[in-house]
């Protein structure tokens, strides 16, 4: 939808002017600045700012487990993973940058349409390897004998290359029907287009939160006691990450922002905060995944990064691996004596 387009090309330009007139204040209390105008300008500010942290983040995940470690079926999701958060942090801080910009010259410069591609692109992404990663750990934990019997080899590398693959036509398709990268064929097939996306996103979400709950059930209720690994508390704490950071992008993009009169019945503009959101939500997996690898019997360690997050991915349970360490203490102790 053409309207659409207009409208979300013009949000940053929107919130720039009231950055614009915010800080021309001069220390003013008596201004016509709303609420609503003060959030915006705050959640761009820490858009870009949580947006650095997360490139910093992603991008040492990115070196590691690209050059340095050892890759399993799971760290080649945790890797791609990784790459879609990056390019998502890259044009979240292209479209910060922006908004800064046009506060400072006065000709506005224009956003090119294909960032808002871009966006879509890596979000459907992300969701995808994140449902795949629950789906599998799912499988991994309810059906272990036939999960080690009969998983190909390759499945990780080839689920991560379909899902960039249909990610990439999803918002190819919808980027070029809804006029964002070349002339709108009209609203009709744009809106159908974008009800496609939606749908897809929505049995992502059901496949994400059905496979984390049969997960954690099956963890802690089953009839068979199953130990709790490193890689279970990551894919854990990683789903519930995005379900309240992450989600909220998705569903503003593809379904509210088709419903009439949606953003005069909301107080605020819901668009800049879904967009900090998100930005947390891919700031946070790094985080994560060195926190989980630095807790080592319940208490903090400082390690390098590298072996934080060979913890983090770990699928061996954590008595075992204080039991390996105390083993391999004590046989250091003994060393020496037998020399």
């Amino acid at each position: 939808m053409e309207e659409r387009t207009e409208e979300l090309l013009r949000v940053d330009l929107n919130i720039a002017d009231l950055l614009i007139n915010f800080t021309t204040l001069n220390g003013s209390n008596s201004t016509g600045i709303s609420f609503c105008d003060i959030l915006s300008c705050t959640m761009t500010s820490l858009s870009l700012i949580i947006g650095l942290v997360g490139l910093v983040g992603n991008a040492i995940v990115l070196w590691f487990l690209g050059f340095h470690m050892h890759r399993n079926a799971f760290s080649v999701y945790i890797l791609n993973l990784a790459v879609a958060d990056f390019l998502f942090i890259c044009f979240q801080i292209v479209l910060c940058l922006h908004i800064i910009l046009n506060i400072f010259y006065s000709k506005t410069i224009g956003m090119p349409p294909f960032c808002f591609v871009v966006l879509n692109f890596a979000y459907l992404c992300g969701l995808s390897i994140l449902s795949a990663i629950s789906f599998e750990r799912s499988l991994s934990v309810m059906w272990p004998i036939w999960y080690r019997c009969y998983r190909p080899r390759h499945t990780s590398a080839v689920i991560c290359t379909l899902t960039w693959f249909l990610s990439l036509l999803l918002s190819l398709l919808e980027g070029m029907e809804c006029g964002f990268l070349f002339d709108s064929l009209g609203p009709d097939w744009c809106q159908a287009f974008d009800f496609i996306t939606a749908a897809w996103l929505i049995v992502l979400f059901v496949i994400l939160l059905g496979s984390s709950l049969a997960l954690i059930v099956t963890i802690f209720c089953g009839s068979q006691r199953i130990p709790v690994t490193r890689l279970y508390v990551t894919i854990v704490c990683t789903v519930l990450v995005f379900l309240l950071f992450g989600l909220p992008y998705g569903i503003f993009w593809f379904l509210l922002a088709w419903i009439d009169n949606f953003q005069s019945v909301m107080l605020c503009n819901f668009y800049p905060v879904t967009i900090c959101l998100s930005c947390f939500n891919s700031c946070a997996n790094p985080i994560i995944y060195f926190l989980v690898g630095s807790i080592r019997n319940r208490r903090f360690q400082r390690n390098t990064l590298k072996l934080l997050l060979q913890r983090a991915m770990q699928d061996t349970p954590v008595e075992e691996e204080s039991g390996e360490g105390e083993s391999s203490g004590r046989s250091r102790e003994m060393k020496p004596v037998w020399q």
